[in-house]
């Protein structure tokens, strides 16, 4: 461990490795995903994918040994033991800090596949990164403003076909999709601006977990709702990687999503918009009550 360095020490020598080991898995990774632009036939693209795939779980592999080797942090990690690395998820998480992707690595990993998560299409021009996203099959979507819409009606549902067609590919294979569902990280302020009805949440935002489980379709039934707390505090990243960071509890709860959730008309529907933002508000109550039972310290249930 680096913890008899002083704290800023460990910080750079903890941001050096990982920056070269995401450096090191980035070039195989870039190379498949040139491979799979350049390959003709739809099989070769696949075998690009899943190469592609594998060089990103060895990345988050190896970010978590660092870590564990280099970090002090004391983690506690519930309910991942029945996860299956073939099996298809949604994560459903709470959303802190820049940590929460690093603790989701490290809870997740071989023990489900490498989550993808959905990103706006306008992303897929970023530099590197972009090629890199698509070698991923990470999901690009297109979300338009109710503003928007109600200027151009003949757009309504494309954002669901264009998400729902990005989705397809997932029908076969393993996969694990992330969704914040607070759609940003929590801070007192976000939280007394929204009138936030909960202690330590924000308002989760029920419009795109119905379209994301409306694209995807029952092929994946299993919502995996994480629960991440911080109990020293919710601190940076540049405090994780300096040892500041001494305890992370994580709790995962495996969750069958009901049958009536699906195929339903979000937007269009007030009974379904109502019955799917019922459902969740259920689940975030939930959340932010078993939040406080373990910031207070009591035992896990």
């Amino acid at each position: 461990m680096l913890r008899f360095l002083p704290g800023w020490v460990s910080g750079l020598v903890m941001m050096l490795l990982l920056i070269v080991n995401t450096l090191f898995w980035a070039t195989p990774l870039l190379i498949f995903a040139v491979l799979k632009l350049l390959s003709p036939v739809r099989g070769l693209r696949d075998l690009f994918s899943r190469a592609a795939a594998a060089s990103g779980q060895h990345w988050a592999s190896v970010n978590t040994v660092l870590g564990d080797v280099l970090l002090p942090t004391q983690w506690e990690i519930r309910g991942v033991d029945k996860l299956n690395m073939k099996g298809q998820y949604l994560v459903s998480s709470n959303h802190q800090s820049w940590n929460d992707i690093y603790v989701l690595m490290k809870a997740f990993d071989r023990r489900a596949p490498f989550f993808k998560f959905f990103i706006k299409q306008e992303l897929i021009w970023v530099p590197v990164l972009g090629l890199c996203w698509w070698a991923l099959d990470y999901p690009f979507m297109k979300r338009y403003s109710s503003k928007y819409l109600a200027k151009h009606p003949e757009l309504r549902g494309k954002d669901f076909e264009t998400t729902k067609k990005a989705c397809a590919r997932y029908a076969t294979i393993p996969v694990t999709i992330l969704n914040f569902l607070e759609g940003t990280r929590f801070t007192q302020a976000k939280h007394d601006d929204t009138k936030s009805p909960y202690t330590h949440l924000l308002k989760p935002k029920a419009g795109g977990f119905a379209l994301t489980i409306g694209a995807l379709g029952e092929n994946i039934n299993s919502l995996l709702d994480v629960t991440i707390v911080y109990p020293g505090g919710a601190l940076g990243f540049w405090d994780f990687l300096c040892g500041r960071v001494r305890r992370v509890i994580v709790e995962v709860r495996q969750i069958t999503i009901p049958h009536e959730m699906y195929g339903g008309d979000y937007e269009g529907d007030k009974v379904f918009r109502k019955h799917i933002q019922n459902w969740i508000a259920d689940l975030w109550a939930e959340k932010d009550a078993r939040m406080a039972v373990l910031l207070a310290g009591a035992p896990a249930a």
